[in-house]
């Protein structure tokens, strides 16, 4: 992705493209990993010297705060990022940690009714299991 089509998605979204703004954003569009915010700050740190941990931390904030992109909580210890939009889930092997995009076909939230009537504004579905390589390595 180009800076260009990062700029326009952070516009998109209300948001100011700043330099660090544009370059976090660029790494969540390009690595499909779910990283954390250790992740983003160590492979940014080269190339962003002055960059800091608080500063992707609130970057990171504020993107979700702006549904730029969502935090995964699939994690126990971490939470991670993905600025993937498109309706999907996420699955995390037991045995390598490794967290995989899963493709949903169709997901239709239509409001739930309980007492009183409630709108869902997120949906987070999360899978748990062994992943094919890892199934593969223990045959």
């Amino acid at each position: 992705m180009n800076i260009q089509e990062v700029h326009a998605y952070l516009i998109e979204h209300d948001i100011r493209p700043m330099p660090h703004k544009v370059a976090i954003m660029k790494y969540l569009l390009e690595h499909f990993h779910h990283p954390t915010i250790e992740r983003i700050y160590n492979d940014l740190l080269p190339s962003m010297p002055t960059l800091s941990k608080t500063t992707v931390y609130n970057t990171l904030k504020h993107f979700c705060e702006k549904e730029a992109a969502h935090a995964i909580y699939i994690d126990e210890k971490n939470v991670r990022y993905d600025a993937h939009k498109q309706t999907h889930a996420h699955f995390r092997c037991k045995k390598c940690k490794a967290i995989y995009d899963v493709q949903l076909d169709k997901l239709e939230i239509e409001p739930l009714k309980g007492e009183v009537e409630l709108h869902v504004e997120d949906t987070q579905i999360y899978f748990y299991g062994i992943c094919e390589k890892c199934r593969l390595e223990n045959s």
